[in-house]
């Protein structure tokens, strides 16, 4: 049986791996991918405490931040397929809604 500490010091590699593609990153595709990586660390880190304590709530949670991830996905690609199309730029400098 592989030890909790495992678990977690994987989803932390995961999630910090994550938040350096959300600072670093221009590009919104990669940006948005970031994101993900950190729910599914999140995912990894609440499957892996609801397996050492036997409980199902963990589970469920996860099941949960899935179904917002993929809502999140669909709506968060046609967003920014929309603003390619606009701007015909990925690049998050160059796609600013605030000026005219």
């Amino acid at each position: 049986m592989v030890p909790l500490e495992y678990y977690l010091v994987v989803a932390g590699i995961i999630f910090t791996i994550g938040m350096i593609g959300v600072i670093v990153a221009r590009n919104i595709i990669i940006i948005f991918m970031s994101i993900e990586l950190m729910l599914n660390a999140a995912n990894l880190a609440m499957i892996a405490f609801s397996r050492n304590l036997g409980s199902m709530g963990g589970h469920v949670m996860v099941f949960m931040i899935m179904t917002v991830a993929a809502a999140e996905a669909a709506v968060g690609l046609s967003i920014i397929i929309a603003l390619f199309r606009n701007r015909d730029s990925a690049n998050i400098d160059e796609v600013n809604l605030m000026k005219w």
